[in-house]
């Protein structure tokens, strides 16, 4: 088990985590701290723990916006297939359509 230290809001915390994750861990810190430094700059004075709540708010928001966005595209995607197999469907009737016209205008021809 390997282990690491992130900075967070001006203050070190020790993490353990698996080998090899000390990267990740230090990036998603980084996200955090980032958050954290935006939080300060626009409410002065917060304390630690209202720093790191505000700092997990604005990455819940993001999340939250990129899930909508998601669910929205998926969606999107959705109907796109739905299209394409209503295209299909008028695709095989028009061809049926000819067919039958082409009977049609045989037995017409016959009579």
């Amino acid at each position: 088990m390997a282990e690491t230290t992130l900075v967070i809001a001006g203050r070190h915390y020790p993490v353990r985590c698996r080998d090899g994750e000390e990267a990740h861990l230090a990036h998603l810190a980084s996200l955090i701290e980032r958050k954290a430094r935006l939080a300060q700059q626009n409410t002065p004075g917060l304390t630690e723990v209202r720093t790191l709540l505000f700092a997990a708010l604005f990455l819940a928001d993001e999340l939250n916006d990129l899930k909508r966005e998601a669910i929205g595209r998926q969606q999107q995607l959705a109907l796109g297939d739905e299209d394409e197999s209503a295209a299909q469907t008028i695709e095989s009737l028009a061809a049926r359509l000819e067919k039958l016209s082409d009977r049609l205008a045989a037995a017409a021809d016959d009579a």
